[in-house]
């Protein structure tokens, strides 16, 4: 049911409080001092008595300071339905983690009497991050604070409208929790509005999932592409620019690689097809990367990294793909063609767009891709396992700390490999936990060999053979996890020159053995100014330590690069 947005006050504060207990810490109040140090960054704006400041879908214009006044802040679902989330004063700032990209906002804020604000656009709030350092700090906390809030609340953004268990369902969103955006799922079969809208809009069921989105909007089973656009989550190049360095790919090392280029005054544009952490920001707990010791969640560790690129001003275009990279231009820059129809001009290329999930030999595999058969283990799958049986093909380390996670859901873990142990694949520490745990079994020298149920309803049961005897098992099992590996993607390279080793990884530096021009980097491929980073590079350690490592690395030799590149490409804009 529809709530009145002029509710909101006092009882919003509370409520939003007890949703998220670090409330002084979310809404703090600036000093007179400290606005008095801002102003340098924005622009006086006023507004009268119910005027809105910024919408839901569009645009944010960047952080409002309000010198005086209240503005109430509410959160609007694709159904219509208006939720308060709280009233802000003076001395407050209005802004969440949008604001640093003029990103799309995520709620309405509306004045309550005539307001006077200090509007700080996007590239000031990313100005006065940096120029202030512990003001900023303390805003920056309270803007993810508040996205996070947003995010757990669960009553704002896109209404996924379908079966929590549909394949559709799982697929977007997973897309927007990877993504860090706000939405909830209304099921059918619990649900009226759900019910009516489905019979209005879903003739077939090839239109399911509907998202119902904040604008009025109904999407008929979108891609997440369509979603992204859609929802204004996409950044946009700037038009006729020319960046420093264009990074192909938001996993670990190429966030790292976006936020030491930004932090040092290099343009920078990261570019990815699906989410930024790549494969890393699936991982349920991460326990051996450094500073961490009890461990921090894939999707925590890349969304600081994500949100600390765009503080120091990389722009980050997500889900963006590359098609092809063009090389051999007359003006010595780079081409990087996007799926959109776009294309964005660099002066350097970063490949770190890692690796896609190897799939195994089994004939009707893809029939059951995101209907049971999964490449990854986040939350939203481990609560479709609850209190059941499953599979999880895999011995390396990204396998073991799934099956770990999934056992706390999981009636049983069979725990599936082709050879006869773990010790040669996986950290002891996991190797220990594992055989610790009581629901998860190892089965050695052990493979899948069919699959049966059907599109519709996804997958039903599982054959299993065992490698030494030959004997084969089959049982009811309806989710199978594949982490076998992963191939290098680099199809967007071919044509461009850059020199890939057997198994399709990027060679760089040493393993080259060819006379440059210039002094070979390290991590520099065949192509001058092209490098890569990560996963994607062979010889690579295949680590998360390792893959920011390199990010960081690779920053020194685009500085050397750049500072030693013809005057042409030096002076392009």
């Amino acid at each position: 049911m529809a709530t009145d947005p002029s509710s909101a006050g006092a009882a919003s504060n509370a409520s939003f409080s007890a949703m998220h207990p670090r409330h002084a810490q979310t809404f703090p109040t600036l000093t007179p001092e400290e606005i008095e140090r801002l102003r340098r960054f924005g622009t006086v704006r006023r507004y009268a008595d119910g005027e809105r400041l910024f919408e839901t879908g569009e645009p944010t214009p960047g952080m409002f300071i309000l010198l005086s006044g209240h503005v109430a802040i509410t959160q609007r679902d694709g159904l219509g339905n208006v939720t308060p989330v709280v009233e802000q004063g003076p001395g407050q700032f209005l802004a969440e983690i949008g604001a640093l990209s003029n990103r799309s906002a995520l709620v309405d804020g509306h004045a309550e009497g005539d307001v006077e604000t200090l509007l700080i656009p996007p590239d000031g709030v990313r100005a006065l991050l940096v120029a202030e350092a512990e003001l900023g700090e303390r805003i920056m906390r309270a803007m993810i604070l508040r996205r996070v809030g947003l995010i757990e609340s669960r009553v704002g953004g896109p209404v996924l409208i379908g079966s929590s268990s549909l394949a559709g369902v799982v697929r977007l969103s997973g897309f927007l929790s990877r993504n860090g955006h706000p939405h909830h799922v209304l099921d059918p079969a619990s649900d009226l509005a759900a019910e009516e809208l489905i019979a209005r809009y879903a003739p077939s069921a090839q239109d399911l999932p509907l998202v119902a989105t904040a604008d009025g909007a109904v999407l008929r089973n979108p891609s997440e592409a369509e979603l992204a656009y859609h929802l204004g989550m996409v950044g946009h190049a700037r038009r006729q620019a020319t960046y420093d360095v264009a990074v192909v790919g938001a996993g670990p090392a190429g966030l790292a690689t976006a936020v030491y280029a930004a932090s040092e005054g290099l343009s920078v544009a990261v570019l990815d097809g699906r989410a930024f952490g790549g494969q890393a920001g699936a991982s349920a707990r991460i326990e051996n990367y450094l500073g961490f010791p009890t461990g921090i969640s894939g999707q925590a560790l890349t969304g600081r990294a994500f949100v600390q690129a765009q503080k120091f001003g990389a722009e980050v275009m997500i889900p963006v793909e590359v098609k092809t990279l063009v090389c051999g231009r007359t003006d010595g820059l780079f081409a990087l063609e996007l799926d959109c129809g776009d294309a964005i001009l660099a002066r350097t290329v970063v490949v770190a767009s890692g690796a896609r999930y190897r799939r195994p030999a089994i004939a009707n595999l893809q029939d059951f891709e995101g209907r049971g058969v999964w490449y990854w283990a986040s939350p939203i799958e481990a609560k479709l396992c609850a209190g059941e049986e499953i599979i999880l093909v895999g011995g390396g380390n990204s396998a073991g700390q799934a099956a770990v996670f999934l056992s706390g859901q999981a009636a049983k873990v069979r725990m599936m490999v082709r050879a006869t142990g773990l010790a040669d694949s996986m950290s002891r520490y996991l190797i220990d936990r594992i055989e610790a745990t009581p629901n998860i079994e190892l089965m050695t020298k052990t493979e899948i060999v069919g699959l049966k149920g059907a599109r519709e309803t996804g997958l039903r049961r599982v054959r299993w053979r065992d490698r030494r005897s030959g004997a084969e098992t089959e049982a009811d099992i309806g989710n199978v996890f594949l982490f076998i590996g992963a191939d290098p993607a680099t199809g967007w390279l071919d044509g461009c020159g850059v020199e890939l080793d057997k198994a399709g990884f990027v060679v760089t530096g040493a393993q080259i053995g060819k006379a440059r021009e210039h002094p070979l980097a390290p991590l520099e491929s065949t192509i001058p100014g092209v490098f890569a980073v990560g996963d994607v590079r062979s010889g690579s350690v295949k680590r998360i330590g390792g893959a920011i490592g390199e990010g960081a690395q690779v920053v020194p030799s685009l500085h050397g690069f750049l500072a030693e590149a013809p005057p042409l490409l030096r002076a392009a804009q």
